[in-house]
């Protein structure tokens, strides 16, 4: 029973027992008019609850679509970011591509002409034919090295770990070290391939490698969004290497990283 009829039915009972059915007019009865003014002010209760449920739904139709609007947002986020790392994957490679053929260019001409190439004073970056040796350490250097062109990275940065343990002094140590950089970096590790580029800084300052592991060192920090020390990095090799690859190189990303407002 409704709280409108459970009110009619208590009232009528009332005016049943107060007036024996009198049959005074309707206009004039005071049951009758209590009845009516209790009817209005009913109905307006209904109205007002009727239009209060009526906000409330309103307003949680506006949140869900608040929460709709900033769920395409995140996605759009999540796919712009998504975006951004698959071309920087691309260029990752790219760059690796680019260095290991200019290695596989080098070591058929070194073969063609009998040279010996990849030692500390070759040009930075560019390994090819490791000089006449000891074959254990070519053997070693050279399994290591074709890991990396095969993009097995975990197992280039094994090879070149233990190369370097086995061989300290070898004569394609620098080599193997930056190289080791590069495996890390391919591999997204940027902390190790920095750890491992500013090894061939430091242990090796007069190889050739130095420019370019200065470079990558720069990237790094870039990547690893240490912007003022890549700043730093990268107008070093500009200002040391100003004619060479990694200069060029570093320029450029300087210029990228004013773009970006870095």
């Amino acid at each position: 029973m409704t709280v409108r009829a459970a009110l009619v039915s208590a009232v009528c009972l009332a005016a049943v027992a107060m007036t024996g059915c009198s049959t005074t007019p309707p206009d004039e009865d005071p049951v009758q008019i209590r009845l009516n003014d209790l009817d209005t002010r009913l109905t307006r209760v209904e109205r007002v609850v009727t239009n209060q449920s009526q906000v409330d739904i309103a307003n949680q139709l506006e949140s869900m679509r608040a929460d709709i609007r900033a769920m395409h947002n995140d996605v759009d986020q999540l796919n712009h970011s998504l975006d951004a790392a698959r071309k920087q994957q691309r260029d990752l490679y790219a760059d690796l591509d680019l260095r290991l053929k200019a290695l596989e260019g080098r070591g058929a001409g070194a073969a063609a002409g009998g040279n010996a190439a990849d030692t500390p004073s070759s040009t930075a970056g560019a390994p090819v034919t490791p000089p006449a040796g000891d074959a254990a350490e070519k053997t070693g250097y050279q399994a290591a090295l074709d890991l990396l062109k095969n993009g097995q990275y975990d197992q280039a940065i094994a090879g070149f770990q233990k190369f370097l343990s086995s061989f300290p002094t070898s004569e394609l140590a620098d080599n193997a070290q930056y190289w080791l950089g590069e495996a890390y970096y391919v591999n997204r590790a940027f902390t190790d391939a920095l750890a491992a580029f500013q090894r061939v800084v430091d242990g090796f300052p007069g190889s050739r490698k130095v420019p370019d592991a200065l470079l990558k060192i720069g990237y790094c920090d870039y990547e690893l969004k240490q912007f003022s020390e890549a700043h730093d990095v990268l107008a070093r090799v500009v200002a040391k290497y100003p004619d060479s690859p990694a200069g060029h190189l570093a320029q450029q990303r300087l210029e990228r990283m004013a773009a970006e407002k870095h």
